[in-house]
């Protein structure tokens, strides 16, 4: 065992169970115009199973992020994956009508799974009644860490009515962030502020769910002129209960959580994808009330590791 990886193995973890996975389970959506596709996996095996509700990156879909979605799945929870407007698979055209409001969109898709939960538990043979919704997280990457802070208390200055509407979602109890857009304003690039007009004016100071941020440190996305530190500042700018976990020498994918294919990733390394997997999922446990060893675990093995991959700050 290397020392960097101690991080991952030292967090006390069952092996995987076997999952059942279902897609595409489509909801009916009024304004939305296509139907939301949605894919459930979960574990064939327990009961009082915890959510997560799962938000994308940038053009992505169902299909996407398998490391994260199949070891969560396999380690007690539910996740559930919608496909926003946004996605490739989608194919919306660029000067739809609905563009400007991709990201309001994205929130509402996020909701309607929260109000459906009935229709796709049933979707999923033998999960009937095995669900914890008193126990749901909203994660996302990229564009969907925006879309799960909404639910979070995260308010975005809508470019179409120049309003930041409060989204919070009080059935969400935790959240995971990762490499998520910062401050909007002056931090931005032009093209970003020309081109990516929901991340001018983010307001983290609602933002009062516990989460967890996770950023690389040589993420040098082109969107905002501060280079990777913009990236945890859903860390700083958020009251409350916060943990970052910064990883070293990860990029926008932090090694490749995206998919399971090296196309999928600028900076392959499943080492530091096991290492966000076991952190992730250490960290709900903890945030939605279940237990805290493993947390305590993770956080310790990466402070004493003599090689960490990592750091684990909290607030």
């Amino acid at each position: 065992m290397t020392a960097s990886g101690a991080a991952a193995t030292d967090v006390a973890i069952t092996a995987p169970a076997p999952i059942v996975s279902v897609k595409p389970v489509v909801l009916e959506a009024p304004g939305r115009r296509e139907g939301q596709r949605v894919r459930i996996s979960a574990p064939t095996t327990g009961s009082e199973l915890p959510i997560i509700l799962f938000s994308h990156g940038f053009g992505s879909s169902l299909n996407g992020y398998g490391p994260l979605a199949d070891f969560w799945a396999g380690h007690g929870f539910v996740v559930i994956q919608p496909t926003h407007l946004g996605s490739r698979t989608v194919g919306l055209p660029q000067d739809d009508p609905r563009t400007p409001r991709l990201w309001r969109f994205r929130v509402q898709d996020m909701k309607r799974v929260l109000d459906q939960l009935d229709l796709l538990e049933a979707a999923v043979p033998g999960l009937s009644g095995r669900l914890d919704r008193s126990r749901i997280a909203a994660a996302g990457h990229s564009f969907g860490g925006q879309t799960a802070g909404n639910l979070l208390g995260l308010r975005v200055l809508d470019p179409v009515s120049k309003h930041a509407e409060d989204l919070y979602d009080s059935r969400i109890k935790a959240g995971v962030l990762l490499a998520t857009a910062g401050r909007g304003g002056a931090d931005l690039t032009p093209f970003a502020a020309e081109n990516l007009p929901w991340w001018k004016g983010p307001d983290f100071a609602y933002m009062t769910t516990p989460t967890l941020v996770i950023a690389g440190d040589n993420d040098e996305l082109p969107l905002s002129i501060r280079g990777p530190e913009w990236l945890a500042d859903p860390y700083h700018l958020s009251p409350g209960r916060k943990s970052l976990l910064t990883l070293f020498g990860a990029e926008h994918s932090l090694g490749g959580i995206a998919g399971y294919e090296v196309r999928e990733t600028t900076d392959e390394n499943p080492e530091r994808v096991a290492l966000i997997q076991r952190v992730t999922w250490a960290y709900l446990r903890h945030a939605l009330g279940i237990e805290d060893t493993s947390w305590t675990a993770a956080q310790k093995a990466l402070s004493e590791s003599v090689a960490p991959m990592g750091r684990i700050e909290s607030k």
